[in-house]
């Protein structure tokens, strides 16, 4: 097992999309590849997933302690190969500026060598103290070698090798010709992701095809193994130790499909470690709930799928029933906006779900960026629930972007949170409440700090029990 973490100078260098096709390539090698990406993101773990043909893992100083860092990637690194890290910005870039919680930082922890991707749009000689920067900046990470981007030819490659070679100690792995064909179209929070876009699958292989002739993949197996194996050693207070159920106990469906995508890969598994079956439908498509005792709407655009989410009005309809049912029902920022009486974008407006009194707006600036800092109010309707992860008495760590705004919203609103930092619905409250409902701006993680899968899943099992021999709230939706 070796890993190597893929970094850049600043973003939108391009390193999601050779990432990318360097993880395909490799997996079609033969290699099983681990991905993991540095941050709070959704977006790029799709790509890397999709070209790893498994899920991308998140790692994130913000939500998760040192040792989960670790623990994370040693248990889904030791199952692989090589483990490919995608960076998120530059390489010293980060909240802190200490670089405590920088890309660097990770590849310390991970004793990570970091190659680095440099768009070299309009430099030539100019990379040399670019990359002797970098070199010297600090002494503790290992550059372990650079891949050009964007390079217009020959000549504009024979000048940035020589630069490279005389001033640095950096060597390069490769030359990325530029090419309209590599690039993804990024929208309003960046990359378009893999599900929405038209083409993953021929992208991909595009990329890949690129990696192969243009970049020296032996070289970066080389780099990879010479990184030291990260010891799975884990944590006590780490959620993913819970030993799972023999047997699920209650059925979450979960909708998964061109709207709604925003998942991290852990919080899924850590779903059902707590007993949760998970039934995935489509929102778009699909006209029935699955059956099932609880529901889990993440985020993602539904905005740019409004026209088709508002046409189903059949399961608009069985959904909005289910939870005025009391079906136990958790949304994050999409979910939010699907289950909003409408969203409103580039002067459309169409009718949503309707269950909560209020109306997404989309802005041309974002309404919430960022880490946030919760804190559960009484109200949480999940503190009810027979276990020990109850959200009482501890700030909860997450995050937000959305470009949306929930507005003409009724006064008289509960919320399961306070806002310590961050927008959330209002600027002081996130997670309206109603029913058995709570829905928000915050994605939450499944951390030792916020072990909301486990409280959730309790929750809905809680719910199962009180409902007895009577049949589920979706079902009576149908």
């Amino acid at each position: 097992m070796g890993h190597v973490l893929i970094s850049a100078a600043h973003k939108s260098s391009g390193k999601t999309m050779v990432a990318t096709g360097l993880v395909r390539a490799l997996a079609d090698r033969g290699r099983r590849v681990a991905t993991f990406k540095k941050g709070p993101d959704y977006i790029d773990p799709k790509w890397l997933g999709e070209a790893a043909r498994t899920p991308c893992y998140n790692l994130d100083f913000h939500t998760q302690s040192h040792d989960e860092i670790r623990a994370l990637f040693a248990r889904h690194a030791a199952q692989a190969d090589i483990a490919v890290i995608e960076g998120n910005k530059g390489l010293h870039d980060g909240v802190a500026v200490d670089g405590s919680n920088s890309n660097a930082a990770l590849a310390k922890l991970l004793q990570a060598p970091v190659i680095l991707v440099v768009d070299t749009s309009g430099i030539t000689r100019g990379i040399a103290p670019l990359l002797k920067g970098y070199e010297v900046f600090d002494k503790d990470i290992k550059i372990a070698g650079v891949i050009l981007n964007k390079v217009m030819g020959p000549r504009h490659e024979d000048k940035l090798i020589a630069a490279i070679e005389r001033y640095t100690n950096i060597p390069v792995l490769g030359a990325i010709k530029r090419n309209k064909l590599l690039g993804v179209d990024e929208r309003h929070i960046g990359l378009i992701p893999s599900n929405e876009h038209p083409a993953a699958r021929t992208h991909i292989e595009t990329l890949e095809r690129q990696i192969i002739e243009q970049v020296d993949l032996d070289r970066i197996e080389t780099i990879a193994a010479s990184a030291p194996d990260v010891p799975l050693t884990e944590p006590a207070e780490t959620p993913s130790v819970r030993t799972p159920l023999p047997h699920p106990d209650v059925r979450i469906a979960v909708a998964k499909d061109a709207a709604f995508g925003f998942y991290y890969a852990d919080d899924l598994d850590a779903l059902k470690r707590a007993g949760a079956q998970l039934i995935y439908f489509n929102a778009i498509n699909d006209v029935y709930l699955p059956t099932c005792d609880g529901l889990f709407l993440g985020g993602g655009f539904p905005e740019t799928q409004m026209q088709k989410l508002h046409a189903n009005k059949t399961l608009r309809r069985r959904i909005k029933a289910a939870i005025e049912a009391g079906l136990p029902t958790y949304a994050e920022c999409g979910g939010l906006m699907y289950l909003s009486r409408s969203i409103s974008w580039h002067g459309n407006t169409l009718d949503m779900v309707g269950v909560i009194p209020g109306d997404a707006t989309m802005h041309a600036r974002p309404q919430g960026r960022g880490y946030v800092k919760l804190y559960p109010s009484d109200n949480h309707p999940w503190n009810v629930s027979d276990t020990s992860c109850s959200f009482e008495g501890e700030s909860i760590p997450a995050h937000e972007f959305h470009h949306s705004r929930l507005e003409n919203c009724s006064s008289d609103l509960t919320f399961a949170f306070r806002v310590l930092r961050g927008q959330g619905v209002d600027g002081e409250h996130d997670g309206v409440v109603m029913h058995n409902m709570v829905a928000g701006y915050a994605h939450l993680r499944d951390t030792s700090r916020c072990r909301w899968a486990e409280a959730f899943t309790a929750f809905v099992h809680h719910k199962k029990q009180e409902r007895g021999n009577a049949p589920s709230p979706a079902h009576i939706a149908g």
